[in-house]
């Protein structure tokens, strides 16, 4: 089966302008685009998107950064760590609220450490003010509160797929909530050889992600491997990090999507707050060092590990690798057992108190507990 695409807006096949594409396969994968809300007019006039950002070509002395997720916390805490007076201006109470509590609330504190304003609970931005003797503005809150003298505003508030010009609706591509691409497992969307991956879909919005979607597309479609005839990407256990000051990391459910999934007498928390050794030459107060802190989500008699959670230096690099152990099914009695790299942060995952009384199963094909030999590879 063929599928005819057409990026011009007249379906009339003697337009000379107009151009038609055949192909076995046809994979859309647009990505996405930072989202305006909407509201006054001013608002879109006045301010430049996180794309825009990297436009900019000198320091804004003062910027409001208006959003809660990963793209406006990586944004203020740049910012504001290059010298900037910088806001952070949140529909609700705090940002990253989808995240595990204890990223959300270390993260909350250390901002406000670092000295970024934070508004709350500001229900967004109304209108923007524009003074044209100076060239700053004022952003007017949907709360009633005011920021002046501003620079620049940033929205930062979400992103969209970029769809709206492809002309699904006129094939019968289907589309979920926000114009996401609605797709299944593998790709495939409601029309027969046009798949979908990245952005488009609204799964994980995460370019490795997207990457991972569409080398597994291909093994199925192209590979001659007879073991990539159901190749397909899986979307559970996918370890992100935010770039914040300091980093993210996080892999699996929150606490709390742990208990609603599993049962609250099921699950089991082991968490730590420290300050890391990096700032021990440091002459301050140990209350202004950054603190790490870090949670393993147990469930089941297992203690298998289903959520990892770590905001702190280095938190970046180290979830690489337990998100490996996450995968294969990784149990408190398997971290417990790893001997820890000392002196480093992550060895806290692997000491977690209290250590060594969880129950001795393994989710390895060998397990490793006890004592047991290394597995050897097959032959």
């Amino acid at each position: 089966v063929e599928v005819i695409v057409s990026p011009s807006d007249d379906d009339s096949a003697t337009n000379s302008s107009q151009q038609r594409n055949r192909a076995k396969h046809i994979l859309i994968a647009t990505g996405g685009a930072p989202t305006i809300p909407s509201g006054d007019a001013s608002i879109k006039k006045y301010s430049i998107t996180s794309d825009d950002f990297f436009e900019l070509q000198s320091l804004p002395k003062k910027v409001v950064v208006v959003g809660a997720g990963y793209i406006a916390v990586e944004l203020a805490g740049i910012l504001q760590a290059l010298g900037s007076d910088t806001s952070l201006v949140l529909r609700k109470e705090k940002a990253l609220r989808n995240f595990d509590e204890i990223l959300s609330e270390a993260l909350d504190v250390e901002m406000q450490r670092q000295g970024i304003s934070i508004f709350r609970n500001t229900k967004g931005v109304s209108r923007i003010k524009y003074n044209k003797s100076n060239g700053l503005k004022k952003i007017i809150l949907n709360n009633g509160k005011v920021i002046k003298d501003v620079d620049v505003v940033i929205m930062a508030a979400g992103r969209s797929p970029l769809v709206d010009s492809l002309g699904l609706q006129d094939v019968g591509i289907q589309q979920k909530e926000g114009g996401y691409i609605d797709v299944n497992e593998y790709s495939e969307t409601s029309v027969d050889r046009v798949y979908a991956v990245g952005d488009v879909c609204g799964n994980v919005e995460l370019t490795p992600m997207a990457i991972a979607a569409g080398r597994r597309l291909a093994d199925r479609l192209f590979s001659a491997n007879p073991d990539h005839v159901h190749a397909k990407v899986s979307y559970e256990n996918v370890p992100t990090v935010v770039f914040s000051h300091p980093p993210i990391g996080t892999i699996g459910l929150t606490e709390n999507e742990a208990i609603e999934k599993y049962g609250e007498e099921t699950v089991k928390v082991y968490s730590s707050k420290f300050s890391n050794m990096w700032y021990g030459p440091f002459q301050i107060e140990a209350s202004e060092k950054p603190k790490t802190c870090m949670k393993l989500v147990c469930a089941g008699k297992n203690e298998q590990v289903v959520g990892l959670h770590v905001i702190g230096i280095a938190a970046d690099e180290l979830l690489q690798g337990f998100g490996v152990a996450m995968k294969m099914g990784a149990t408190k009695a398997d971290f417990d057992s790893t001997i820890a790299i000392h002196p480093t942060a992550a060895e806290e995952l692997v000491t977690l108190f209290p250590w060594g009384l969880s129950s001795q199963e393994t989710g390895a094909k060998v397990s490793p507990l006890n004592g047991n030999e290394a597995p050897e590879p097959d032959q």
